[in-house]
């Protein structure tokens, strides 16, 4: 028997945050979250998630900034980057740096358990 995928949500937005959580907990995957990319960047450094989905505009560190963090590490983790803009050049940016997705918030919460998981069943992660 396979261990629940793990996952790290990475919101400024509470209500996002505890949104994504409970709806993916629901799924039966292992949720953690982070308000910003600085603290998610702490508690990649310390546990191993099989994804990571992050808001790109943050406070402190953003989206992309994390992606380029994690991808410092040496780490191929996968990471859905989500926004409530939509701007051509973060969407360019985000692919260049190793996004797997790009999703458009607000999202359906059915769109998101259907990405999540896609993007870990190709993994065998689900």
């Amino acid at each position: 028997m396979t261990e629940p995928a793990k996952i790290l949500i990475v919101d400024d937005e509470k209500d996002t945050r505890e949104l994504f959580s409970t709806v993916l907990a629901g799924e039966g995957y292992r949720v953690t979250v982070a308000e910003n990319g600085e603290s998610a960047l702490s508690l990649f450094k310390h546990e191993t998630f099989d994804l990571v989905i992050t808001d790109l505009k943050m406070p402190v560190s953003d989206g992309l900034q994390l992606l380029r963090d994690i991808r410092k590490t040496g780490s191929s983790v996968d990471v859905i980057t989500a926004t409530g803009y939509g701007e051509m050049d973060s969407y360019v940016a985000a692919m260049s740096l190793g996004a797997v997705e790009y999703i458009h918030k607000p999202i359906h919460l059915k769109e998101l358990k259907k990405v999540v998981h896609q993007v870990l069943k190709k993994k065998n992660r689900h």
